[in-house]
This record gives structure tokens, sequence and C-alpha cells, in this order.
């Protein structure tokens, strides 16, 4: 197994934040709403969703425009990253709800217990020490909550990471590229997120490979106290 190499915790330039933006998430995004809505939100007139490393804000965008119910608090630490998920969000005619904010998502400024589901996608493999922000998630998701969470598995070796580069990245720019063999190796393997969900008091197996590239955790809250 490849061993970790960090990332910047924050992809915080305005190159960085457009690299990112631009690439072709589309399929990705689609699939994690598809996943998300399959896994059960509360069927409410209201839900409030937050969603940790929002980026660009496209996931908040395409689960909004297929749940009229929704309202999602979208925080990022990116600063270049919010600007453009502002305009994204404005674009989509969605500001009224998608609520913006920067916020570091390891901290305890998060309302306790407010939201119906936690939801992130790949923010854990730029976290140096994840355990940290999924005690924050937790704390933050209502009794009974949904906690959904998605991020890149790390490969076994280089030949690895390049397959997977030039599988899913072979029409990007070399820059675009690039980030995305960073991400690859800044990720955790299996057996890694399983242990921070087990310390957590959570089922490990409830992280599964969802995809060639992809883990995904799925549990809810506990409603005790």
């Amino acid at each position: 197994m490849l061993t970790r190499v960090l990332e910047p915790e924050a992809m915080d330039t305005p190159e960085e934040a457009l690299a990112y933006d631009a690439m072709d998430h589309a399929e990705v995004n689609r699939q994690f709403v598809d996943d998300l809505l399959s896994a059960g939100l509360v069927d409410a007139p209201k839900i409030e969703v937050l969603d940790l490393g929002t980026g660009t804000a496209q996931i908040p965008i395409e689960l909004c425009r297929r749940c009229p119910q929704l309202r999602v608090v979208a925080v990022d630490l990116a600063d270049h990253m919010l600007r453009i998920a502002q305009e994204n969000v404005a674009r989509a005619g969605l500001a009224d709800r998608i609520t913006l904010e920067r916020a570091d998502a390891k901290t305890k400024t998060l309302f306790a217990g407010r939201f119906a589901a936690v939801i992130s996608n790949s923010l854990i493999h730029h976290v140096p020490e994840p355990g940290g922000l999924l005690v924050e998630a937790v704390r933050a998701a209502a009794p009974g909550a949904l906690l959904f969470f998605r991020d890149l598995l790390r490969p076994p070796d280089d030949a690895a990471v390049k397959r997977l580069v030039y599988q899913h990245a072979r029409q990007a720019t070399p820059h675009q590229q690039q980030l995305f063999d960073d991400s690859l190796r800044a990720a955790l393997s299996l057996e890694e997120i399983r242990q921070l969900v087990l310390a957590l008091h959570f089922d490990r197996l409830g992280v599964r490979t969802t995809s060639d590239r992809h883990w995904t955790w799925t549990a809810r809250k506990p409603n005790r106290a």
C-alpha cells in the first residue's frame, strides 16, 4: 500500500479553484446524489442538510434541484472556492435555499444537533487527521440524522494511481490530472476510514468500497441523547 502523502487542506488559490470547478464532475455528482437519496433522507416538509467541504457547491445545487423541500448549509475553508460557489448558486437560482459559509469543519462552531443529514464528498483526503472532523460531523447531526460521506480510496501502488488518472482524467489538463494524482495519494485506505468510524462507535462495515476509486460511509446517528 502506498504511504499517504498529504496535500494542502484548503485549495485556496484562484487557479486551483477554477481548475477544480472546470473539471467534469457531473456524473460523479449525480451518482453521489442518487446514492444519498437512496440512503433515505427524512421525508418532511423542510429538511436542512449540512454539506462539509462543499467546494464550488456543485453537489448542493444538484441536490436542491432534485429535492424542493431541502435547504443546505454548505461550508468550506477556501475563500476562492466559496467565491465560485456563490456565482454557481446564484446562476442556478438557489440563493434562497443554499447558504454558503466559510468554516473549518474540524472546529466546534457548527450547530450541535441541528441537521437532518450531514454529507460530504471528497473532503476527508484533504484533512491530515480526519478523526476530529468526523467527531464534529456527528455532533452537528440531529438524533436519527443521516451521515453520508464519500471520498477517494488510496490505491495500492504507483501503477494503480497512473491507471486511475488515465482512466478518469485523460481528457483533463495536465494541471487537473496532477490534482487528481495528488488527491489519490492523499486519500485513506478502506481500513483506515473503517477504524475511524469504529472509534466513533459506528459499525465499521458501514464503510464500503463503492467504485474503483471511492469509499462511502452511510450511517444514522443514534436517537439516544
